[in-house]
Formats: structure tokens, C-alpha cells, sequence
């Protein structure tokens, strides 16, 4: 029930005692708001209105002594020791992992003047006292379809940096498409070539078309530049620059081969991969949104353990490598190796050499047999854990096309061709009405190199 004032304000018509008029009471009426009997204003004198009063908080909180049955439940204290049990594993995984991020930020850290420039290279030109090029038609092991060439359509410089790029060999050669797959004799060797092969296998220097077997003239023309013989280093540091290639069954790659073959044919003496990427779109199973890093080692090819130490670094929102420049990296000592993306802080892969684990130990070798044959550690010699990776390595730069090696997945994205296909070749070259048009306009089709770097570890 409401209440009302104790008193009346006497009015007179047609105004009260305040001057004011009756209408105008009324208008001062409908301003108010009527609670309980009593008339509160809606808005100040000055005509600004008046917030809305706030509900009045109302507080559940028991007060007092009150009933609380679940005390005497025993399921309690098992829930209480559960929560405990959860809570100390908590507080040892964020031990556990602070530890792994001090022990890998002290393995990884670079003091001035702990390593020496060898290399730094920004590609005004090619200069031959770093670079080679390396010319071949048989895939260099991975069963690729293209032909690598010192022609300055396939590697050259602008203000950009250097420039690997793939063409279609009737792009560049008059040899015709009828020619590509059948009639045609391509001779790159000394003897009786042009003498441009830089292998000593002759497998890798020249061919004959066929349509009935498949074999074909190497259908694209690229590029493949190393610095093997000039710039080398065991332990350190390389830096690459660059922006990588779109197109469907490209394959760039920056990596880093030994010197010397001291333990053995590949993959027994190694190979550093730093970066390797598909020119897939991304809808393409690890295309050219994903990069990869490896070892590749073992005593044989069918032992490879490259699947042991790999790692990826993926983008994301609809980001891909063949956009942007990035850093691609590596750091290098007898203790560690690890691969990183723009920064040290972004790793793709890291190894730790074990003190008393070998690489041997590692790939559980001992006792494996290829073809009823046992194989022997190539590494044993050394005395070191990590051997194979304990020689000089230099460093290769190229995009290669195709390959028969799995790098590119059978069966997946319309492949033109099956890896153990008698026409592989071939069936590539045929289906090029569907890749040629992915490939990127003029340069984009390529690998951009801004720029090289590759420190030794230690002094100068």
C-alpha cells in the first residue's frame, strides 16, 4: 500500500500559490514517474533525464549454520585427492617444460665472434667463383622429368636476386613436342655431345625418345646451382633469403650435401635438407602452405631414417610460401643441429646428438637385413655420435619438376602419373594442358633468392 505527503499544496484556478497554471502542473505531472503514491521527477530542472534506478542486488549467500549433507559423503575425499593428483601433474608438466625451453635456449645460443663469414651472397650476378651449375637429364637420384642447364632462361639475376626458373624445353630448344616423346637424341657428354654433363654417368648425360618404352627427352628445363668445391663448412650457420615457386609438381629446394662421400654412397655420408616445398595449392596434401626440413642417413637407400629426424612448419589464413620472402635456416655444431623459419625463436626441427647414442643406435640398424644382407655401420670408425654429420657439406640451391620417388603423393590432385609407371615420364608430359596453367606468370613460376649467407663455427 502506498502513503502520500502529510500535506497539499492549495491550488487556485486558474493558477496555485507558485504562479504557475494548471496546464503547466499538468505537464509537470506527466513528467514524474509515480512510485508508490509518491511522484518522482523523470528528468532534472535543466531537462536532462534521469537514469532508471538500478534493481537492488540481492544476495544468496547462506548466512549461519545450515545443513550440508555431501560433508559426510566418503566419495568427497577421493574427489579431493583426485584434484590433488591433477594439480601436482600440472605443476611437474610446467617444470618439465620450463626446463626443455631453458636446456634449448642454452643449447642455442650464438655469442659474437663464435662464427666466421664464408659466404654472403646478394646475386647482382652469378659469380662463378661460388657457384656451379650442375647439368644433368636423369633426375639426380629422385627420378625428376626436368633437365637442369646453365641457360640464362633457366638462372639469372635482376634487382630482385637470382632467379631459378623452369621452362618447357620447346620453350627454350628447337626440339619439337613430337620429338620430346619419341625419335629424338639428346647428348650432353664430352664424347660425342656438347660436352655441358658435369656427371661422369652417362645415364645422366643422355637419352633417346622412345613411345614404345616411355623414355622422353626431358620435357623442362631448369635449374640447379651449388657451391660444391668453393664454399663449404663443418658446423655453423646458413641463412637463405627467398621466395618460393607456384605451379603444380614444382619442387624447390635449399639443402646441403658432403663433400665427400667418406661413409659411403647416399644417404650413408648425409644430406641436410633446410627447405623443401610442393608448388601445390594448399588443397594439395602438404603443398605450398607446408615446409619440411630432414636428415636423410642410413646405410642404405631402402634404410633411410630421414622419417625419424623431420619436421614441418605449416602457414596459416590462407598463407603460402610462394607470396612472401622468408628466412630459411640453419644452425649447425657437433652437439646439435636445428632448421628455423625467420627466426631462431620458429624451429622446424631439431636434433640433439646424444652423448653416448650414435646415429647407428639411433636408426636401430643393427641386425637389419636389405635383400638377405645385413648391414654394416658405415659410422663406426669414428668413435663420434654424430656421424655422418660430422664432415664438410655445401650448399645447393634449385627447383626440379616431377619425381618418382613419393615426394609427390600417387593418386592425389589429379597426378598425371603413377611413381613406378614404365611411362612416367611420359604420362607427365601429356597431362601439361592441366599443370602448365598453375604455374605462376613470368618469375612466379621460379624461386627468388634475395640472398646467402653460410658462416663456419669458430674464429676466422
Amino acid at each position: 500500500m502506498g502513503f502520500e505527503f502529510p500535506f497539499k499544496f492549495p491550488s487556485s484556478a486558474p493558477g496555485d500559490k507558485t504562479g504557475r497554471t494548471t496546464r503547466q502542473s499538468e505537464r509537470n505531472s506527466q513528467n514524474s514517474i509515480q512510485t508508490g503514491g509518491v511522484s518522482t521527477p523523470k528528468s532534472y530542472p535543466s531537462g536532462v533525464p534521469l537514469r532508471k534506478p538500478r534493481h537492488e542486488f540481492k544476495s544468496y549467500r547462506l548466512r549461519g549454520e545450515y545443513y550440508q549433507p555431501w560433508l559426510g559423503d566418503k566419495r568427497l575425499t577421493r574427489t579431493k585427492w583426485g584434484n590433488i593428483v591433477v594439480y601436482v601433474f600440472i605443476a611437474l608438466s610446467l617444470c618439465v617444460c620450463g626446463y626443455l625451453a631453458y636446456d634449448g635456449a642454452k643449447d642455442a645460443k650464438i655469442g659474437v665472434g663464435e662464427y666466421c663469414l664464408v659466404l654472403e651472397d646478394h646475386f647482382n650476378s652469378i659469380d662463378p667463383a661460388t657457384w656451379t651449375h650442375e647439368v644433368q637429364i636423369g633426375g639426380f637420384g629422385t627420378g625428376s622429368f626436368d633437365w637442369t642447364t646453365p641457360d640464362s632462361s633457366n638462372s639469372f639475376t635482376d634487382k630482385d636476386g637470382l632467379h631459378i626458373v623452369p621452362t618447357l624445353t620447346t620453350e627454350s630448344t628447337p626440339i619439337t613436342e613430337d620429338q620430346i616423346l619419341n625419335g629424338y637424341s639428346l647428348n650432353l657428354t664430352k664424347s660425342g655431345g656438347d660436352g655441358s654433363c658435369t656427371s661422369t654417368d652417362i645415364k645422366q648425360c643422355s637419352i633417346r625418345s622412345n613411345a614404345t618404352t616411355g623414355l622422353v627427352v626431358p620435357p623442362v628445363r631448369s635449374a640447379r646451382l651449388s657451391t660444391k668445391g668453393k664454399k663449404s663448412i663443418k658446423y655453423g650457420r646458413v641463412e637463405v633469403v627467398a621466395k618460393m615457386p607456384k605451379g603444380d609438381w614444382l619442387w624447390p629446394a635449399i639443402w646441403m650435401m658432403p663433400e665427400e662421400s667418406k661413409y659411403g654412397a647416399w644417404p650413408a655420408s648425409g644430406e641436410i635438407d633446410i627447405a623443401e616445398l610442393r608448388g601445390n595449392s594448399w588443397k594439395y596434401p602438404l603443398g605450398n602452405d607446408a615446409m619440411s626440413s630432414a636428415l636423410h642417413w642410413g646405410p642404405t637407400p631402402k634404410l633411410d631414417a630421414y622419417w625419424k629426424t623431420y619436421g614441418l612448419k605449416f602457414l596459416r589464413r590462407g598463407a603460402d610460401y610462394t607470396k612472401d620472402y622468408h628466412t630459411y635456416g640453419l644452425i649447425w655444431t657437433e652437439d646439435y643441429l636445428f632448421t628455423y623459419l625467420d627466426s631462431t625463436l620458429k624451429q622446424v626441427f631439431y636434433m640433439k646428438f646424444g652423448k653416448a647414442k650414435s646415429m647407428w643406435e639411433r636408426g636401430g640398424f643393427e641386425g637389419v637385413s636389405v635383400n638377405n644382407t645385413v648391414s654394416e655401420n658405415p659410422w663406426k670408425s669414428t668413435g663420434r655420435t654424430n656421424t655422418p654429420f660430422d664432415e664438410n657439406f655445401y650448399l645447393i640451391l634449385n627447383v626440379a619438376v616431377g619425381s618418382q620417388n613419393g615426394w609427390f603423393y600417387d593418386g592425389k590432385y589429379n597426378k598425371p602419373w603413377v611413381d613406378n609407371g614404365p611411362t612416367a615420364p611420359a604420362d607427365f608430359y601429356k597431362g601439361r594442358k592441366d599443370w602448365l596453367p598453375t604455374w605462376g606468370e613470368g618469375n612466379d613460376r621460379g624461386m627468388t633468392v634475395k640472398s646467402v649467407k653460410m658462416w663456419r663455427e669458430g674464429g676466422c
